[in-house]
């Protein structure tokens, strides 16, 4: 069984809180890291589940399996070549392809909701349609 097996929530952090991503996982209380990318973060989640986990076990406390994520179906249409890309780059991350398609998701929301909370300056140089 890998980390990131356990249901997680990334979110990012707003510049106040010193930018990057948060990953929290709701099944092992307290259990959160985070980091200054997506792929960061979730590297760094990935060991604090360890240290998660072993600190319970010297403990002598329980472990809880892994829940499963509330998960609704989607049908996101893509092309074979990305698809192929996607793979590559989560089997070198050691990721499902879908844990790829949430967390370039989550990254994407955040670069549109800096772009639209930039300057008017800079938001004007960069096109989004």
């Amino acid at each position: 069984m890998t980390s990131l097996e356990y249901p997680f929530a990334v979110s990012p952090l707003s510049e106040d809180e010193g930018g990057g991503y948060l990953i929290e996982f709701p099944d092992l209380p307290g259990c959160m890291s985070d980091g200054a990318t997506l792929e960061e973060a979730l590297r760094n989640g990935a060991d604090a589940v360890e240290c998660w986990i072993e600190a319970m076990r010297e403990a002598g406390r329980p472990v809880p399996a892994p829940s499963r994520a509330v998960v609704s179906k989607r049908t996101i249409a893509t092309d074979n070549h990305t698809y192929q890309l996607l793979a590559e780059e989560a089997g070198r991350q050691g990721l499902s392809v879908e844990t790829m398609i949430n967390a370039a998701l989550v990254g994407f929301i955040a670069l549109v909701d800096r772009i639209e909370n930039a300057p008017p300056r800079i938001r004007s140089s960069v096109k989004t349609r």
